[in-house]
């Protein structure tokens, strides 16, 4: 699955250079009409260039009116069309926080998708899906254009890039994998629930829904909200092992594209490659322990005499088996999909731990867009820190890096620690709220709070679902970490590059710190552990590093 990923990406990302550089491509007589037409209806000059202020206010504006039409269809979904199987309308704080975490790219879902939402929803919430990660792809493509060589005051329009993430990438690679999942028994259909005669000889009522078209962009758009409660799990989400193989390289292929597609578009491609080393030297040293510690079983239950040959098998698919369950349970957390295909709550601890630290870190590929963005920031970090190390002014791409850039670097660093560790003391502070949400005491108890808001900040959304999170608490605290956790970083980022590129251009010479070497990727590997263990550690030590050892 992974070289099956990396071999798609690298012709994907010079594709998507093509794509954002407005260059011609082959699908330019098919959807070029359809870009033309989407510009005239939304008034938009697709030639008429912003400044990267102008890019983050329509941003900003267009995301506030998705999140009021949200609101507005999951209060009343119960007496709107597409609704056959009667589910009510969510509460206030519930649509809230559905609304606010489809809007940032996270589907952190406090309900489960057969009762909890109408077929009307999730056909909006399908589109949030398509929007948000489009949202995080123009910003990206924002920096790209920063980065290019020479002094630049505007930076592309972000509307054109916002359109063509759809219409060029996210929308054709939705219709191949759909079909994919249709040949395998996904269903597609707007009828209610249905018989099905069970294995016993027992009929029972099923939800089914369109789901052939809302797992596509699931993935692709590393969104990974299910569309049933049980995720990638359910065995009309996920059919076979196919289907899995399938889900698996769409959500990391993006990630990776955007990678090449920034070496390509700013004609660095030996660049572009030590980022994606650095970050895959990361993915690794989390997925293969991970992957041998769920291989290994469970020793307490092996102690009880079952065979352990299978490995830890509490809430994993059979058909999907331990490998390929723990393999997905680190991508999903790296790339921030936050789907599942097990039930990461019966994971080992240490499993758990490195699923948080994946979301912790949150640059190792990252979603679709935002994990460049998150890995930008570091990249500014480390060229920072090796200036001062060798005397020199810190200078990237041809442009100093002053103090301005670093004051914001070193905020949206910080925002995501305080953010995570913030909501977790609060929770731990006020047993009113929580204990009665806990399905488990002591140290396990303490990670499943500590796994909510990491996963909330890092935009993911998936959880250790042993915590009941339907509650005003949860609904109001997560959902103001999204907030944050979301537009910050984006704002960060593209503010630096903004200033960056009204530099003056400073031509490479024999001291120019060169951002495509090792010795580079090295630093900016280490900048990002330092960071990561100064800010977490204790807390995870309060958390699945004490369950290791208390059992």
């Amino acid at each position: 699955m992974f070289v099956l990923t990396l071999l798609l990406s690298v012709p994907l990302g010079r594709y998507m250079a093509r794509v954002y550089a407005g260059e011609r491509t082959w699908l330019d007589p098919v959807l070029g009409p359809l870009d033309r037409l989407l510009y005239r209806i939304g008034g938009v000059r697709p030639q008429e260039e912003q400044t990267w202020q102008q890019q983050l206010k329509a941003l900003l504006t267009i995301n506030l009116i998705w999140f009021l039409l949200g609101m507005f269809l999951l209060l009343n979904q119960g007496w709107l069309p597409l609704n056959p199987d009667g589910n009510p309308g969510q509460t206030a704080d519930q649509a809230f926080n559905t609304a606010v975490s489809f809007l940032v790219n996270c589907n952190l879902q406090h309900y489960s998708g057969e009762s909890g939402v109408s077929y009307l929803s999730q056909l909006y919430l399908m589109f949030l899906q398509f929007v948000t990660a489009a949202t995080g792809m123009a910003a990206a493509v924002t920096v790209f254009y920063a980065l290019r060589k020479g002094i630049h005051t505007t930076l592309g329009n972000f509307y054109v890039f916002f359109t063509r993430s759809i219409t060029r990438i996210l929308l054709p690679l939705c219709l191949v994998v759909a079909t994919i999942l249709l040949f395998n028994g996904t269903p597609m259909t707007f009828k209610g629930k249905q018989p099905m005669v069970t294995v016993q000889g027992d009929t029972t009522m099923v939800s089914t829904g369109p789901v052939a078209a809302f797992v596509p962009i699931k993935h692709l758009g590393t969104n990974g909200g299910g569309f049933f409660g049980a995720n990638s799990a359910h065995p009309l989400e996920n059919v076979n092992y196919i289907t899995n193989m399938t889900q698996m390289v769409a959500q990391m292929l993006i990630p990776f594209a955007l990678i090449f597609a920034l070496g390509y578009f700013l004609k660095k491609r030996k660049m572009a490659w030590v980022i994606w080393g650095v970050m895959t030297v990361g993915f690794l040293l989390l997925t293969i322990p991970t992957m041998i510690t769920e291989m290994k079983g469970n020793p307490a239950i092996t102690a009880m005499g079952v065979d352990p040959a299978l490995g830890a098998m509490e809430g994993k698919e059979v058909r999907f088996g331990t490998p390929a369950s723990a393999y997905w349970s680190i991508a999903t957390t790296v790339i921030s999909t936050g789907s599942v295909n097990a039930m990461h709550d019966s994971f080992m601890p240490l499993s758990g731990l490195n699923m948080m630290l994946a979301m912790m870190v949150n640059c190792f590929y990252g979603g679709c867009g935002v994990g460049i963005l998150n890995y930008f920031v570091f990249i500014i970090l480390a060229v920072f820190i090796s200036g001062l190390m060798v005397g020199r002014t810190p200078e990237l791409l041809g442009k100093k890096v002053e103090a301005k850039e670093m004051k914001i670097a070193m905020i949206v660093a910080l925002l995501h620690p305080l953010l995570i560790l913030a909501g977790t003391a609060l929770a731990a502070a006020l047993p009113s709220q929580t204990a009665s949400t806990l399905a488990n005491p002591g140290f396990h108890g303490f990670s499943e709070m500590l796994y909510e808001y990491t996963s909330s900040a890092a935009n993911n959304g998936s959880g250790f679902e042993g915590l009941g999170d339907n509650t005003i608490w949860w609904n109001i605290s997560t959902g103001l970490v999204l907030i944050l956790s979301r537009y910050l970083p984006i704002i960060g980022p593209v503010a630096i590059a903004g200033i960056l590129a009204r530099k003056k251009y400073i031509p490479e010479s024999a001291g120019t710190l060169r951002t495509d070497t090792a010795t580079f990727g090295f630093m900016v590997f280490a900048v990002i552990l330092i960071v990561a263990a100064l800010a977490f550690f204790p807390a995870l030590t309060l958390g699945p590093v004490a369950e290791q050892f208390a059992h």
